[in-house]
């Protein structure tokens, strides 16, 4: 269990989100239903410095063919394209779902200043999650990290998914059966093939 001491993770109460901070996660959950469009884990993610949306992004592993395509990290791109600079220090990077090992790493090379997540992810997140790397004080780069803005409506969004895609997944299933029902019924239909006799003739031929 994490220290109440502890600094970089700790679920902030929603008083201490700003209107801005609420506005631009409504813009990254935007991101993240063009993510489910995509067929992908609706994640997704906004930048923005001085006030001003620098850069989006949408998960996209699976189209981009690119495991590296998480939210965070197509983000980060475009901001870094924009800005003519990977680095991007005095920013704040908001992301419906708690940064994982790649993204928070990526994040800290970039120097963004502060990360803002929603939902908590307890299987891959870094932030609290699985572990706590924002507390790490001895990463040669910190950064502040604030969860649980609007986690509950990120959570949906992710819950969502996932119970369209298994009863997608149980449609398929029970769809193959019947189709697989239907042509051993067909089968069993068909005439049963005759049996051809062999005739014996004596060499007189009677």
């Amino acid at each position: 269990m994490m220290d109440e001491t502890d600094e970089g993770s700790l679920p902030a109460p929603e008083a201490s989100f700003s209107e801005l901070d609420h506005a631009m996660m409504r813009l990254a959950m935007d991101q993240a239903l063009n993510a489910q469009l995509h067929g992908e884990v609706p994640v997704g993610a906004v930048l923005v410095k001085a006030g001003q949306v620098i850069a989006t992004g949408y998960n996209h592993p699976i189209g981009s063919h690119d495991p590296t395509a998480h939210a965070e990290i197509r983000t980060l791109r475009m901001a870094a394209e924009q800005l003519g600079n990977y680095r991007v220090g005095e920013s704040t990077l908001y992301v419906t779902l708690e940064p994982c090992m790649m993204c928070l790493g990526a994040m800290l090379h970039a120097r963004i200043s502060r990360v803002v997540f929603g939902a908590p992810d307890p299987k891959t997140g870094v932030c609290g999650g699985v572990l706590d790397l924002p507390a790490e004080g001895r990463l040669n780069h910190q950064t502040v990290v604030q969860g649980g803005l609007l986690a509950d409506e990120c959570g949906k969004l992710l819950q969502r998914f996932f119970a369209e895609r298994r009863a997608q997944r149980r449609a398929d299933r029970a769809a193959l059966r019947a189709q697989q029902d239907e042509l051993a019924r067909w089968a069993a239909s068909l005439p049963a093939e005759e049996e051809t006799g062999t005739l014996h003739l004596d060499e007189a031929g009677d």
